[in-house]
């Protein structure tokens, strides 16, 4: 059985450590490994877990149903299950809480009330259903944290290759060279997790087939994104359910663009914000795309200077994106120059930073310069170029170099590591490291 360690562990260690911790709530994607993570958690650090899954079994919205006081609550369930709980050793995990608008609700009492029972709580879609409450979410009263797919640094540890991670730190750190055999080999890496992508499932599939790619890894994906399409049905509401789908579709062709500034006439003919703006916010909060802001002015903080004028959309997994794209595993590790492989790896690169709590900003002068990434720290707004191959000739760069004249800029490339003309040489496989 394949064990996949996540960051997110330590944020449940930090949480569990603190005697007045809030309910804790995990948001994501469907399957990326909130309710496995929250599980195992719970039953290695408590004596008892209590588990109510609101989509299997439904008559737990019962307990809800009554009253929101926390001891009521907790009465009831006391009864159901036949045990006392003891507030120090015993974690209540409420998943698929979606589908419990009140179990949401009752969150903030079970936060403000005297006795901190430990919560858990987990659920698809939850950023759709939060934004869609037919009352206020508990706002303040709730720990939220984001589940995001595995990223390379996760993939590399699940597949046993730590010791190549910390190399690979220490080389970012020292602006120093990885020998070539282990640049080569990191390289081959990352183009099999380019292939493989981040979803748990697909990931543990690969390792417990001792790293070789077969036809279950396409059946996995596959029933991923046909979960997706059927959630969209499901928790559409008043939108659509056929925009959103038509957007989701249209995120290949989005990127296939040597502009990958989102249109919506690449959606339909006669496609237009209007019609299309809650699809996209919908798959937004469902955690199914990411979104790159436009920056005009780039200043510290980022934020303060948005371009309404355009945007882009890039996948939440990249392992998806290549499923959806037809793009085989030899494409990829072939080394083959196909038009896609620049999208892919701008897609794989967005799809870091968001995993790192990075939000997405990109630069564009007019139809004559762009910059795919900004990175905002205590030296400034930093300008990062990515490029798919060892060939890193960059006008964009350029331009924005000579502009701004930032303090130092990133190009992310299949160079090795290095810092040259003020520019840091970033690997691909290295991402994480940002």
């Amino acid at each position: 059985m394949a064990l996949i360690y996540r960051k997110i562990v330590p944020v449940f260690e930090q949480w569990k450590s603190n005697k007045n911790a809030l309910p804790l709530m995990l948001i994501g994607a469907r399957q990326t490994g909130k309710t496995f993570i929250a599980t195992k958690f719970c039953h290695e650090n408590f004596a008892q877990t209590i588990e109510l899954n609101f989509m299997q079994n439904e008559v737990f919205k019962s307990f809800f149903e009554s009253s929101l006081h926390p001891q009521e609550v907790i009465s009831n369930i006391e009864v159901y299950f036949g045990t006392k709980i003891d507030v120090d050793n015993t974690v209540l995990f409420l998943d698929e809480i979606q589908e419990c608008e009140k179990a949401i609700l009752a969150l903030k009492f079970f936060a403000e009330h005297k006795i901190k029972y430990r919560i858990v709580c987990a659920g698809s879609l939850l950023g759709v259903k939060i934004n869609r409450l037919h009352t206020a979410f508990p706002v303040g009263k709730v720990q939220i944290e984001y589940m995001y797919p595995i990223d390379f640094e996760e993939f590399l540890w699940a597949i046993g290759e730590k010791m190549l991670c910390e190399k690979i730190r220490e080389c970012f750190h020292q602006n120093t060279s990885l020998i070539t055999i282990l640049h080569e080999k990191a390289i081959m890496l990352y183009k099999t997790y380019l292939f493989v992508g981040g979803m748990p499932a697909v990931v543990k599939q690969y390792i417990e087939n001792n790293m070789q790619v077969n036809n279950q890894l396409y059946t996995i994906k596959e029933g991923i994104i046909t979960g997706y399409t059927a959630d969209m049905a499901k928790y559409s509401e008043n939108i659509n359910s056929i925009k959103i789908l038509k957007v989701y579709n249209s995120i290949k062709e989005q990127l296939a663009q040597d502009q990958k500034k989102f249109r919506y006439k690449l959606v339909e003919d006669n496609g237009n914000k209007q019609k299309f703006e809650t699809a996209i916010e919908w798959l937004l909060q469902a955690g199914l795309l990411l979104y790159c802001e436009l920056i005009s002015n780039p200043v510290r903080p980022l934020q303060s200077d948005r371009n309404n004028s355009g945007f882009k959309l890039y996948h939440s997994d990249v392992g998806l994106l290549v499923h959806k794209a037809g793009i085989t595993q030899f494409d990829i590790l072939q080394n083959k120059n196909f038009k896609f492989i620049g999208a892919l790896t701008e897609n794989y690169v967005a799809q870091e930073f968001v995993s790192g709590n990075k939000k997405l900003y990109y630069w564009r002068s007019g139809n004559e310069a762009e910059v795919d990434f900004l990175l905002s720290n205590e030296q400034g707004v930093i300008p990062c170029e990515v490029k798919a191959s060892e060939n890193v000739r960059s006008k964009s760069l350029s331009v924005y170099i000579s502009i701004y004249n930032p303090e130092y800029a990133i190009r992310i490339s299949a160079k090795n590591f290095g810092f040259e003309n003020n520019i840091k040489s970033v690997p691909l496989y290295a991402v994480f490291c940002l």
